[in-house]
């Protein structure tokens, strides 16, 4: 029985087999694209544009960048969400819906682009956890400012960050913009190495 088709043609060109990824086959052009118009929240937020995966990466990487001087995981910072240029964001529940294959499929993609640039496949533990610290932040700051929540549930699904955070502005861009700033934050880190 002939197996499914399980790759994606990227704009660069490259042939991204989505169930066995190598390396080679990433480019940050492509991440960039496609996370600058795959929309965070299911598109339900409030703006002239939607909030993109490309936007929320970037802010990942600023609130960590605050306590984090290292280039290597403020790329990583910057990547935590780089999988869904090709599988797409899916809010938390529907990710625990769809169950293990969905996490694994995230773990090997994530693999392949740490390695493409520069990064352990697998980030300390210490590591991830502060990303992941960074993304509860910028999801309490998505909640209220652009998804409609109030701050009590904010703080209640995603715990309430401290005082010195919670002023932060979010930018709503054209997709095209943050394409382009999401590169060269790339490219900044990428020298820093």
């Amino acid at each position: 029985m002939k197996q499914p088709r399980a790759w994606q043609r990227m704009l660069s060109g490259r042939r991204l087999d989505l169930l066995d990824p190598t390396p080679v086959d990433i480019e940050i052009e492509d991440i960039a694209h496609g996370l600058a118009f795959v929309a965070r929240w299911n598109g339900q937020t409030f703006g002239d544009w939607p909030y993109s995966v490309a936007e929320h990466s970037l802010l990942v990487e600023e609130i960590f960048a605050r306590t984090e001087a290292d280039p290597r995981w403020r790329l990583a910072a910057l990547l935590h969400d780089a999988p869904e240029y090709v599988i797409g964001d899916m809010i938390s529940p529907v990710k625990a819906a769809v169950g293990p294959g969905y996490a694994e499929l995230d773990a090997r993609l994530t693999a392949a682009v740490h390695i493409r640039f520069g990064l352990p496949a697998v980030l300390p533990v210490a590591v991830k956890k502060a990303i992941k610290a960074a993304d509860k932040v910028s999801a309490w700051l998505e909640a209220i400012q652009i998804a409609g929540f109030r701050e009590d549930e904010a703080d209640r699904f995603f715990g309430r960050p401290p005082e010195a955070l919670r002023g932060i502005a979010l930018r709503l861009r054209p997709p095209a913009e943050v394409r382009t700033a999401y590169v060269k934050r790339h490219l900044a880190l990428m020298d820093g190495l």
